[in-house]
């Protein structure tokens, strides 16, 4: 069952999954010729910087951005729950987001993009991508997740900073993705105002390879 609310452009469509209602965001290209669904992190939402950038720029390149908050969120928990219950959620949201017969990219940020990379080939994605994909918690890179990662079986672009407490781009393994560094960035991929670019600079950086590698895929 869904319900969907329109604004400014902007469509807000509720999903009801086994793990509870999530909520897709809405913006759609004129002439589309794929789909990308990127879910947020385990400690914010849909409103981050790069999430939010993509939506605003994808659409006049020919990809439908659909935003997607888990259940948890919607619900407006402050823990996001264990990863069998996003992976869950986000089966639950597929159909919504393969509705139109598009191709579907999954996507997300940190658990968001854990979650792609674990469901990929089971729901059918075209590719994958992982926005700051947390290839180990902060401190211990022994409890590595690139198992997930190099799981995926799908193409994969890989989008990190350069000063990601959660895996800098020299610490990934060898694999078949793409990777692009947004110099200075931490896992938000804030950078200081000491560094050599600024911060639309870097968001830039994020949208401008998403840009290419989508408008790459067959």
């Amino acid at each position: 069952m869904t319900n969907v609310t329109k604004v400014a452009g902007v469509t807000a469509e509720t999903v009801e999954t086994d793990a509870g209602t999530a909520r897709v965001t809405w913006h759609r290209a004129r002439k589309a010729r794929l789909v990308l669904a990127v879910g947020h992190g385990a400690g914010g939402g849909i409103e981050a910087r790069d999430l939010e950038a993509l939506a605003e720029v994808l659409p006049a390149h020919g990809v439908t951005v659909a935003r997607v908050e888990q259940p948890w969120r919607v619900a407006g928990k402050k823990l996001a729950p264990a990863p069998k219950t996003l992976d869950i959620g986000w089966r639950g949201i597929w159909p919504a987001l393969a509705k139109s017969g598009l191709p579907v990219v999954a996507g997300g940020r940190s658990a968001g993009a854990r979650v792609a990379c674990r469901t990929a080939t089971e729901l059918g994605a075209h590719a994958v991508l992982a926005l700051s994909f947390p290839l180990h918690p902060p401190g211990k890179p022994e409890k590595s997740r690139a198992e997930e990662l190099l799981g995926a079986g799908v193409p994969t672009l890989v989008v990190q900073g350069g000063n990601d407490p959660f895996g800098k781009p020299e610490e990934f393994p060898r694999g078949v993705y793409d990777l692009v560094e947004v110099p200075y960035g931490d896992h938000g991929f804030a950078v200081p105002k000491r560094a050599e670019i600024s911060q639309d600079e870097a968001v830039a950086v994020i949208t401008d390879a998403v840009v290419e590698w989508t408008g790459s895929l067959g």
